[in-house]
C-alpha cells in the first residue's frame, strides 16, 4: 500500500519540528515546507527578527528536516501574505477595528495557499504544529476538538477553515502537552528543543503598532476628540488605531477615575471612553460566519462563546438574523467585546464555528 504524502509546515520551532517527526513515525511520506513570507528587508533585520518568518527559521528547519531525513523546500508565498494579512491588518486598523493577522494567516496563507500549492505536487495532506485536533463527526463534516492542553489549544485561531481544507489536514500535536513536545524533541536530540515560543506579530516584532501603520499606510492618521458616552469632549487621542476597546493604559486623561475606551467611531475620528461597567455588553453580532459541525444554523443553538484568544468562553444563545449576521446572547454581560476580534462557538470540547465581531452593533 502506498504511503500517504503529507507537506508540513515548518517554522524552525519546537512544535512543527516534532509534529514532522510524529507525522513520519506514523508511516507518512512526509516533506518539510517552510513559507516564505517576509518582505523584502535586510538579512540582519530579518535574523535579527527571528519567529516564524524570518530567515533564522528557515535555517532551523532545514536542520530538523535533515536530522529527520525528510525532503525540505522553501516555498514563497509573499504576495498571498501581503495582500491576505499586512494589508487587512492595515486596512481594519484604520476603520477603527482590532484584527487578528494570525486567523488571517491561517485561513489564507498556511492552509489555502499551501494546500493548493502541496496539492499540487501530489500530497494527500497538509499538517502543521497547531494544538488542535481534527475530527469528522457521524453527519459527514469535518470539525475541531481542542487539544489535549486547554492552555495551549489554538482552536480558536482556526475556526474559519473550510470543510474542504479540514479534510485534507493533520494535526498530530493536538494530542500531546507542550512539556511532552518538548520532551519528544529532546529525547531525538533536536536542537529546537527548548526554543522559545515566538508572541508578537510576526511582520511586527517591535510590538509596536502604530509604528507600524503609520510607516506602511498612505493614510494619514489624525489625532481627534476623547469622549464620553454622553458626547462631552474630554481630552485628545493621537488617532484611532492607537486604540482598542477595553484600553486603559496610554490615554493620557486626568478625569480622577478610572476609565476605559469603551468604543471607536472612525466616521467621527472620536474614542469614546467610560467606566468599566461600560465596557460589559450582553450581547454582540458578527459576519463572515463559518460553521463546521453543522452546514449552517437554522435554530437557536446554546453554546460557549470566545470572544478573544484568552477569554474563557461564555455561554450564550446564538442565532442568524440575516444571510450572514449573526446575534449572541449572552448569559452574562462580557468584558471588551472587540470590533474586528473573532468570536467562535463551542460545543464542550467541538467547534462549532465562529465569525468576525462587529459590535454591539450591527453596521
Amino acid at each position: 500500500m502506498e504511503k500517504k504524502k503529507v507537506v508540513i509546515g515548518m517554522s524552525g520551532g519546537v512544535d512543527s519540528s516534532v509534529a514532522a517527526y510524529l507525522l513520519k513515525q506514523k508511516g507518512y511520506d512526509v516533506v518539510g515546507v517552510t513559507m516564505q513570507i517576509w518582505q523584502d528587508e535586510d538579512t540582519f533585520s530579518q535574523e535579527e527578527n527571528g519567529g516564524c518568518c524570518g530567515l533564522s527559521a528557515v535555517d532551523d528547519a532545514r536542520r530538523v528536516a535533515n536530522q529527520l531525513e525528510i525532503p525540505y523546500y522553501v516555498m514563497n508565498f509573499k504576495k498571498d501574505f501581503k495582500e491576505n494579512v499586512m494589508d487587512y491588518f492595515l486596512e481594519e486598523y484604520l476603520k477603527g477595528r482590532t484584527p487578528n493577522p494570525c486567523i488571517a494567516c491561517n485561513r489564507y496563507v498556511k492552509w489555502e495557499s499551501l494546500l493548493k500549492r502541496s496539492l499540487e505536487i501530489g500530497a494527500d495532506y497538509i499538517a502543521t504544529g497547531h494544538y488542535a485536533r481534527v475530527e469528522k463527526l457521524s453527519n459527514g463534516r469535518y470539525t475541531l476538538r481542542k487539544s489535549a492542553t486547554a492552555s495551549k489549544d489554538q482552536t480558536y485561531a482556526l475556526y474559519n477553515l473550510t470543510q474542504e481544507q479540514l479534510s485534507h489536514t493533520v494535526m498530530p500535536v493536538g494530542d500531546y502537552t507542550k512539556d511532552e513536545i518538548r520532551a519528544i524533541a529532546e529525547e531525538i536530540g533536536l536542537q529546537v528543543a527548548n526554543k522559545p515560543d515566538s508572541q508578537e506579530i510576526c511582520f511586527i516584532p517591535d510590538n509596536d503598532y502604530g509604528k507600524y501603520i503609520r510607516e506602511n499606510s498612505d493614510t494619514e492618521i489624525k489625532p481627534g476628540n476623547f469622549v464620553t458616552t454622553k458626547g462631552e469632549v474630554v481630552g485628545k487621542h493621537k488617532g484611532i488605531p492607537y486604540y482598542t476597546i477595553g484600553q486603559r493604559k496610554g490615554l493620557n486623561l486626568s478625569l480622577g477615575r478610572p476609565v476605559f475606551v469603551v468604543e471607536i467611531r472612525p466616521e467621527t475620528n472620536e474614542v469614546v471612553i467610560g467606566d468599566n461597567e461600560e465596557v460589559f455588553y450582553e450581547k454582540l453580532y458578527a459576519n463572515r460566519v463559518n460553521f463546521m459541525t453543522i452546514p449552517e444554523l437554522t435554530n437557536d443553538m446554546r453554546v460557549s462563546a470566545k470572544i478573544r484568544y484568552n477569554h474563557q468562553g461564555a455561554m450564550a444563545t446564538i442565532r442568524m438574523i440575516g444571510e450572514d449576521l449573526l446575534e449572541c446572547v449572552f448569559d452574562e454581560p462580557q468584558r471588551a467585546i472587540t470590533p474586528g476580534q473573532a468570536v467562535v462557538f463551542y460545543d464542550e470540547d467541538l467547534v462549532v464555528g465562529g465569525g468576525t465581531i462587529l459590535g454591539k452593533n450591527f453596521k
